[in-house]
């Protein structure tokens, strides 16, 4: 097994990266269930390998807050239909492809990295893996700008393709280059994706929710599909269909028993606040359970709660965790299911203030979701049901 290279080592055109410790032993171990096929497994397992190769390295040469864009327990619902990851740092987008192909042509990229707003990256790095020696090797990179220009676009698998004699094959460039040319563009516009109706966003999910489907990603319209996957909400259901999973988001059924498994593993707790600061709030409600998650946003800590206050009336707070109050400018909305508004939706803080809130009256079954302005870190879309 090769050792970890220094940044000063990595002047050779293709370098090679340890993967983690134990961590694909941890994979399959905990993976056993949480795939569709064996198909999906395994590209879980190469692209879990990408993050435990490429990250620490990152983080421990170029930025220690360096991370993967999505949280553990979100993977899943990824990589159960669409190949690739991702990792952020300095404000930059690397999508990592992994390829176990020993005579490497291109660099092939699903659609969805290139075409979908809120996955595109800046840049694309095409990736070996090798599980047997338990390491990986960066292969080149190019950017989103150049595939979209540049690459071939294959519609029969919706996929840009990149010959790889086009790669740049020395990461040294892209950090150089960065320096050098930090206003360099490095994406090409995206188009809009079509505001999906609910009615429809339901009967797809239901139809591709079918493990009949072996790829439902291309079972229908890409600018269907692309519109359920930009909705990370939508993307965890058809996740929860395809894998007979009961519903992970019941507001009701959290505070009557517990928060489910995927809830708790993506932040969210419940607390019981005292009966006397239930009194000195003016609460009239007398429950006290409090549904809270923990934020990041701009930097600073934050907490989401969310209490029952009686007859389907629900309300939202977004806190400040610090000793800052929230800033002027902040904002707390609430969306319906297919991400539109309704009347008294968003708080805003017209100056510094110490709670964000939001009443709303649901009906049994509703779905909401939550944003905050900015947008916390790492944020993914939840489908929160009443």
């Amino acid at each position: 097994m090769n050792t970890l290279l220094t940044s000063s080592m990595i002047a050779l055109p293709q370098f090679h990266l340890p993967i983690a410790d134990n961590s694909q032993t941890e994979f399959w171990q905990q993976s056993k269930s949480a795939y569709s096929s064996a198909g999906s497994r395994w590209q879980a397992a190469l692209n879990q390998a990408c993050l435990d190769g490429l990250l620490p390295w990152l983080q421990a040469e170029r930025d220690p807050q360096a991370q993967a864009w999505t949280k553990p327990a979100n993977r899943p619902s990824f990589w159960d239909v669409v190949n690739g990851s991702a990792i952020d740092l300095n404000g930059s987008r690397l999508v990592l492809i992994p390829t176990t192909a020993i005579d490497f042509a291109e660099l092939r990229v699903p659609q969805e990295w290139i075409d979908l707003p809120s996955w595109a990256g800046d840049y694309y790095l095409s990736i070996y893996v090798n599980l047997d020696d338990e390491e990986i090797q960066v292969l080149g990179y190019t950017t989103h700008q150049q595939l979209k220009q540049q690459g071939l676009y294959d519609p029969i698998d919706r996929s840009y393709s990149y010959d790889s004699d086009d790669l740049i094959p020395d990461l040294n460039v892209l950090w150089l280059s960065r320096q050098l040319c930090p206003s360099q563009v490095l994406r090409s516009d995206i188009a809009p994706l079509p505001q999906m109706r609910l009615e429809q966003a339901e009967n797809l999910l239901i139809r591709l929710g079918n493990t009949n489907q072996l790829r439902p990603r291309l079972a229908v319209p890409f600018a269907f599909w692309g519109a359920l996957m930009e909705h990370s909400g939508w993307r965890q259901q058809l996740y929860r269909h395809r894998m007979g999973l009961p519903e992970q988001w019941s507001m009701s059924k959290w505070f009557q028993s517990e928060i489910s498994n995927l809830g708790q593993q993506l932040g969210w707790d419940m607390i019981t606040m005292e009966p006397a600061l239930v009194l000195a709030r003016g609460e009239s409600n007398p429950t006290t359970k409090i549904l809270l998650r923990q934020l990041t946003i701009a930097g600073q800590p934050y907490e989401l709660r969310i209490l029952p206050k009686g007859d389907n009336l629900w309300r939202f707070e977004l806190h400040s965790t610090s000793t800052n109050k929230i800033p002027r400018g902040f904002k707390l909305r609430l969306l319906t299911e297919d991400l539109l508004p309704f009347a008294n939706n968003e708080d805003i803080a017209l100056t510094e203030t110490d709670r964000l809130y939001l009443d709303v009256q649901v009906s049994p079954d509703d779905g909401l979701v939550w944003e905050t302005e900015p947008q916390p870190e790492r944020f993914d879309q939840e489908i929160l049901r009443f």
